[in-house]
């Protein structure tokens, strides 16, 4: 039995009983987004515009549950090609007034591992940041901090780090573009300064019209990975290039989708494994 893979399971539940236990009032967040897909580049940097539960201050609680083929992260598997469950939970206060539409938030997003030869079982990812959503929320700026913390694994392993980010997006209607810039003092594995730069475009297939509880979607990222000590990384090259094209769907309150996630490293660049391959990668989710 994948021990690892159990006590995530536990964890996410417990987690999302959690939320449940503090929140109140659940409601529908009226407010349109569509869904992030399953993404290659980073986590959720905090609680997305969906379900949600009223929360102290006028704020709101989130909580999501995921299922993965595979965690992918920048284009690397940390699971070895096999599966991953997914909770967060988060909390976004309310905009500070009509005319100011920002907020901040806190959550953790997590994750089951498999790092092999290693004690190393689940990823917790802390979050906090500040949102901004002028223009009716069509345009989106997000500065936000992330520390990660590899549950399991030996403190002379450095794989604990943390990470700052500004994120800008804006929805044309037709289409959405967002973009990143990440950067972290000294990135996973004591492997010195990390940035990463990453576009996204996500066209709804809004054509398809079969009722207000369906929706479809097309999306595709590119990212851009420099390490500085990559070797302690675990790649042949100061940087490289990842990519993800897939078709998502909303159904019903559950989000999937399906991808073809690459990068430009071969085998020889990625330990000698194959967590670099192309490959595809389902994900189903749920917002409580």
């Amino acid at each position: 039995m994948n021990w690892g893979l159990l006590r995530a399971v536990m964890g996410g539940a417990m987690l999302v009983m959690a939320g449940a236990a503090s929140a109140q009032d659940k409601a529908t967040n009226q407010q349109a987004q569509t869904p992030t897909p399953q993404q290659a580049d980073d986590k959720p940097s905090g609680p997305p515009d969906k379900e949600t539960w009223a929360a102290p201050f006028g704020g709101t609680w989130t909580a999501t549950f995921a299922f993965v083929t595979d965690y992918s992260y920048r284009g690397i598997s940390q699971t070895q090609r096999q599966v991953a469950v997914q909770p967060s939970f988060g909390y976004e206060t309310a905009p500070v007034s009509e005319k100011v539409p920002l907020t901040a938030y806190v959550g953790a997003w997590g994750s089951s591992l498999y790092f092999p030869n290693t004690p190393t079982w689940a990823e917790i990812d802390l979050n906090a940041g500040l949102r901004l959503k002028p223009l009716e929320g069509k345009l989106t700026f997000d500065l936000g901090y992330t520390r990660y913390n590899y549950l399991g694994a030996p403190g002379d392993l450095f794989y604990d780090f943390n990470e700052f980010s500004l994120v800008a997006g804006y929805d044309f209607g037709i289409v959405q573009l967002s973009g990143a810039v990440r950067y972290s003092p000294n990135f996973f594995g004591n492997s010195g300064i990390a940035w990463y730069k990453w576009g996204q475009l996500v066209v709804p297939l809004s054509f398809i019209n079969i009722n207000e509880n369906v929706a479809f979607k097309l999306f595709g990222t590119v990212g851009n990975q420099y390490v500085e000590r990559f070797t302690n990384y675990g790649i042949g090259n100061n940087n490289y290039w990842d990519w993800q094209v897939g078709f998502g769907a909303s159904v019903y309150g559950f989000d999937l989708s399906v991808a073809y996630v690459d990068t430009n490293l071969d085998v020889p660049q990625c330990a000698n494994t194959m967590n670099c391959d192309a490959r595809a990668i389902f994900t189903i989710s749920k917002t409580f």
